[in-house]
């Protein structure tokens, strides 16, 4: 197979090497140089660990607390420096290192996982079963087979119980299924055989260590300049917004890419089921995820729960991390007509798609409130492709269906596969009238507001801003001195 791109990435104090390889197979290959053991090395690596388990004492508090797997590893570390010299007291700094780290993968994290896990470039990794190599979703090439491939089940189910008891859960054949989130903050779902006939598996989405932000979505061409200086507009102004897509589409990622627009003197409440989001700094944010039930199937926050609460938290906007149920919609529509500005995704593949899945079961929002919603944005992933793009941008327009009050889409942009650009579908009817008529400025003024805004983010691609805190302060100093910013950047 001919290497089509190689690269190093950092493992604790290891620095490895990945290979992508290809050929005339469809599916190419992830090669990454992970580090053997000799047979009379690992049994002494067996030894090490048995006295690190007998002589280090850990509580059950320890082991349970992500917080304090830092600790935890510092403290078998010294340790086994210690035990490792005993028995091999010639061995190199470099050589210990490695044997110390290996070790440390093995007992506190997910062994030859945890190479896959530092690789930024990988979106997920699957464990299917024993029988076949682990495979990864990479940001560039797609789905990829690795060379790493567990030596057997109970392994697997080994991985499944770390995971498990980190949030303080079983995973059982009477409990065969696992939702959980790992020290990282990456996704973990795993099931057990039989319930996947092929054997167990565990499914990882990573968690973006430098998150997307929105300089990236505009030179990856996810969204325009002129689009976002639409949802900046209409963020700043307060109104709410739904974000949709299928599963994989980026809806959250593109969320968390729009919420520095926000105005840093407002009260932020997120509710998640896992911790996806990450805002800038300068943002005054409370997030909120939700808390899985105990073994004895008590001690569960819901996110409804969390909802309901959020209320009580005097919040000025409120984002959801994902609506799925009767009885969150209906909290959440009414705090968007009761004044709170509210931003949450929803399974949909269009606008239109948006508004049927909103007033059927199991959502089933009565007809008459889907006005609180004023811009619904839809994400697209072209899997053929490897892309994501913005596929449409549109605002709800009140209608009466029936003699009962609703909304029909009216699209402002759209995306044109063919041309791979987002381009103007139709004037806004809605939100630049309300904008006018809540605000008292102008269509010529919204207008140059707008302007100054899309050029402020082309000024952001141009200048490289892209980390997400110096995004954060960029914005904050705009709504602190705009004025100034604008000199900075220039006039329209």
């Amino acid at each position: 197979m001919e290497k089509i791109e190689e690269y190093t990435i950092k493992v604790d104090d290891m620095v490895v090497t990945v290979t992508i390889l290809g050929g005339k197979s469809i599916m190419k290959t992830y090669s990454i140089q992970v580090p053997t053991v000799a047979p009379a090395t690992r049994a002494l690596m067996n030894y090490i660990k048995h006295g690190l388990i007998s002589e280090v004492s850990v509580s059950t508090g320890e082991m349970l607390d992500p917080k304090a797997i830092v600790q935890l590893k510092e403290k078998f570390s010294k340790r086994a420096v210690t035990l490792l010299k005993d028995k091999l007291p010639n061995i190199t700094g470099e050589t210990s290192t490695l044997l110390i780290n290996i070790l440390m993968q093995e007992m506190l994290g997910l062994g030859d996982i945890e190479y896959l896990l530092s690789d930024e470039a990988l979106e997920e990794i699957v464990i299917n079963s024993s029988n076949e190599p682990v495979r990864v979703f990479h940001k560039k090439y797609g789905w990829l087979e690795t060379n790493i491939t567990i030596e057997s089940e109970e392994k697997i189910l080994n991985y499944s119980n770390i995971i498990a008891r980190r949030v303080g859960r079983q995973i059982t054949t009477l409990n065969p299924l696992l939702d959980a989130h790992l020290i990282t903050g990456d996704r973990a779902n795993a099931v057990l055989f039989p319930i996947c006939t092929k054997g167990h598996t565990i499914t990882i989405r990573k968690f973006a260590r430098d998150p997307w932000t929105l300089t990236d979505f505009i030179k990856n061409k996810t969204v325009s300049s002129k689009v976002l200086a639409l949802i900046w507009l209409s963020i700043q102004y307060e109104m709410n917004i739904l974000i949709s897509g299928g599963t994989g589409s980026g809806k959250t990622s593109f969320l968390n890419i729009v919420m520095p627009f926000m105005p840093p003197n407002h009260r932020i409440v997120s509710i998640e089921d896992t911790r996806e989001l990450q805002l800038p700094k300068y943002l005054y944010w409370c997030p909120l995820t939700i808390r899985q039930p105990n073994p004895e199937g008590k001690g569960a926050v819901e996110m409804l729960d969390l909802l309901i609460n959020s209320l009580r938290m005097r919040p000025d906007r409120i984002i959801l991390g994902e609506m799925r149920k009767k009885d969150q919609a209906s909290v959440l529509f009414e705090a968007m007509h009761t004044g709170h500005s509210v931003y949450a995704t929803v399974h949909a593949d269009s606008i239109a798609e948006t508004i049927d899945r909103l007033i059927n079961p199991p959502i089933e929002v009565p007809r008459n409130l889907l006005t609180g919603v004023h811009l619904n944005v839809v994400m697209f992933r072209d899997r053929r492709r490897g892309i994501r793009r913005v596929f449409q941008v549109g605002e709800f327009l009140p209608t009466v269906e029936e003699g009962t009050a609703s909304v029909k889409p009216n699209i402002l942009y759209r995306w044109k596969p063919g041309t791979d650009e987002i381009v103007e579908h139709s004037s806004s009817v809605r939100i630049f009238e309300e904008l006018s008529r809540h605000t008292g400025l102008t269509l010529p003024q919204i207008e140059k507001d707008m302007l100054q805004k899309q050029k402020i983010l082309d000024w952001m691609v141009a200048n490289n801003i892209r980390h997400v805190d110096a995004v954060g302060e960029l914005i904050r100093n705009y709504y602190i001195d705009p004025e100034a910013i604008i000199s900075k950047v220039g006039e329209i």
